[in-house]
């Protein structure tokens, strides 16, 4: 047990005892407990396999290569649409974690199996994503933005794609695209400073 995910236990408002309880079950598994991201993490020789989060509604038990699991009992969830390797079983209650126990080793021994075998995830390609319409008017008018866009990492490039496409509005998607620029043109990702 790791006494930073001691803290992090400790001083939960909310989830408390799931936390616990997810935290025993997994690592009965024998995983290498962390804190990362903020929260309980687990891995097998530095590779992450699951982590502990909570959110408002409900906490979860993330399998970061997920979407390569059988889930023979249909439990994964996608968080949100845009998410392709990660994979969640949420929970409202303990009562929950505790009929689960055993179903959720299997899943954590299932994930440890993928990541032993070295099993990846096919990732869509950037060019698979589609670039909205008021990014695509500002890369013809500018070509080094083009070509700074196209310099950053794929994973720099989805991540302005999706938020310009998350705007329902064109002038929202406009505004979106105005305030990245620049962030382009020096080279930085979204959340880059």
């Amino acid at each position: 047990m790791n006494p930073k995910v001691d803290m992090y236990v400790s001083k939960a408002k909310k989830w408390r005892e799931e936390y616990e309880k997810l935290r025993l079950i997994v690592l009965d598994c024998q995983l290498t407990e962390e804190l990362k991201w903020g929260v309980p993490c687990y891995a097998l020789e530095k590779r992450n396999i699951v982590l502990i989060h909570g959110f408002k509604e409900y906490c979860a038990l993330l399998f970061f290569k997920g979407a390569l699991l059988k889930d023979a009992k249909g439990i994964l969830i996608t968080q949100t649409e845009n998410v392709q390797a990660a994979r969640q079983i949420r929970f409202t209650n303990v009562q929950e974690i505790v009929k689960m126990q055993a179903v959720l080793k299997s899943y954590i021994r299932e994930a440890i199996a993928v990541e032993k075998a070295g099993l990846q995830v096919p990732f869509k390609e950037t060019a698979e994503f589609t670039i909205p319409e008021e990014f695509q008017h500002k890369l013809n008018e500018i070509p080094a933005l083009k070509t700074a866009f196209d310099a950053l990492t794929p994973g720099r490039q989805r991540a302005y794609l999706l938020h310009f496409s998350a705007a329902k509005q064109s002038k929202t998607r406009e505004s979106r695209v105005e305030k990245s620029v620049q962030k382009i043109l020096d080279g930085k990702g979204l959340d880059d400073q």
